[in-house]
């Protein structure tokens, strides 16, 4: 936890503004406040192993008839705290100790009356991977393995009639045998507050991920067809984006509304249900949030977003992966092209001028007009195309050009064009890239 999820707290930081660091300041607490219930329902519960117990936490707390779901440490030999787990942990893989380290566990409480034990265990089987040993995705360590903690033999019973189930449909999956731990609860200690409800607390953007995309035999899930896997050889190999989604993600569904569903970026994209690499190429690490959209180059993975907050930061991402380093500083620094040194100086086809990132159109090259400035200029841009601020900047009182779908730097605008607008949209040519009209 200590290495993986401090860099996962940090990255998404920057990328989504506002999420709070799995190493803050430890300040034991009582345990989360559960959810509201019958005070004389008679509930059962279950301590559950599955990784990082922010995702679990939020996986299970989605079943109907659980009533609560807290976070916290169980069955090993030392004290129950997250310094003392770390810490542990560290004495473990550097053989200083035998003695054994608490799995992060979420305890389930659950109504019996409305759910059962074997519809909880269901929740838990999909929601991970079971087969990785000491470890779920990119946290590696004793702490993160998968684990089931009964009370009594009934507990007992289910845990392995489920596990049997699920194993058959694993196998037929293709993936190996399950790792998980079943045993009797021997301890149980509570997390901290601030690791309780973590992704209710920070939402900001992302979805907590399931687990293998293999469904539980019988479930409501396993009527539905399984998303399968996105094949390599149909993707286009030199550049792709794939974006990973989840059935129920927020926002999954906001990045289409707002990206997808008008996407007209030059590089190629493609959505996927199932949480693995296109066929023949490789993540660099696994899912742990949707969306999460990969950029892949020559069937490797080179870049990856995960989350959404907005257009602005998503396209910025994305420029940083396909503009060059002068681009850049154009596009992001407000920078400028010497004069004479752009790009479509001499452009003269039939076509349009479009956001490098977005695709979206900018201006028309029958707008364009020759000013003897060393930059391309037009008279006109096209219609919602770019978006106007002051500038003042080197003591200048000037007017910036920026593209209204990314908000890249494109130059500025000038009274002393030509008729009939008078405007010279003096423009960095390196950040434009023109598309010829058909057959041209």
């Amino acid at each position: 936890m200590f290495t993986t999820r401090m860099l996962q707290a940090l990255l998404l930081t920057l990328s989504l503004g506002t999420l709070v660091s799995a190493c803050a300041k430890e300040t034991p607490t009582a345990p989360a406040n559960p959810a509201m219930r019958d005070p004389h329902a008679q509930l059962d519960s279950i301590v559950l192993g599955m990784g990082c117990f922010w995702g679990a936490e939020k996986r299970m707390s989605e079943v109907p008839g659980v009533v609560d779901v807290q976070s916290g440490y169980a069955n090993g030999d030392i004290a129950g705290s997250y310094q003392a787990v770390l810490d542990h942990e560290r004495a473990v893989r550097s053989g200083k100790t035998k003695q054994r380290n608490h799995a992060e566990v979420v305890k389930v409480t659950f109504d019996p009356a409305k759910t059962t034990l074997e519809t909880v265990l269901i929740k838990f089987w999909e929601s991970h991977n079971p087969t990785q040993g000491d470890r779920q995705g990119n946290d590696v360590g004793t702490n993160y393995r998968s684990a089931i903690y009964t009370h009594g033999q009934a507990q007992q019973e289910v845990a392995l009639k489920t596990r049997a189930a699920y194993q058959q449909a694993l196998t037929k999956g293709g993936l190996g045998a399950i790792t998980t731990e079943i045993a009797a609860l021997k301890n149980y200690y509570p997390a901290e507050d601030y690791h309780q409800d973590y992704l209710k607390k920070n939402p900001n953007g992302y979805c907590g991920l399931g687990g293998t995309g293999v469904h539980y035999p019988g479930s409501k899930n396993a009527a539905q067809i399984q998303a399968p896997q996105l094949d390599g050889k149909a993707l286009n190999f030199e550049r792709q984006l794939v974006v990973f989604e989840a059935e129920e993600c927020a926002f999954c569904k906001q990045f289409k509304a707002e990206i997808l569903d008008h996407w007209q970026s030059p590089v190629a994209v493609k959505s996927t249900l199932n949480p693995n690499a296109p066929t023949g190429w490789k993540l660099e690490k696994t899912l742990f949030a949707t969306p999460t959209i990969v950029l892949f180059e020559k069937g490797k993975e080179v870049s990856r977003y995960t989350g959404y907050s907005g257009q602005a930061a998503f396209w910025k991402w994305l420029g940083f992966q396909l503009l060059t380093p002068a681009q850049q500083k154009i596009a992001f620094e407000q920078g400028t092209e010497r004069p004479g040194t752009g790009s479509h100086l001499d452009e003269k086809r039939p076509g349009t001028f479009i956001d490098p990132i977005t695709g979206a159109p900018l201006f028309r090259s029958d707008t364009k007009f020759e000013s003897g400035t060393g930059w391309p200029s037009f008279f006109n841009p096209v219609q919602g195309g770019i978006v106007l601020h002051e500038d003042n900047a080197y003591g200048m009182r000037r007017v910036e050009v920026r593209s209204a779908s990314s908000g890249i730097h494109l130059g500025h605008v000038f009274d002393d064009g030509p008729a009939p607008s008078n405007k010279r949209y003096c423009i960095n040519g390196n950040v434009l890239k023109f598309v010829p009209d058909a057959g041209k």
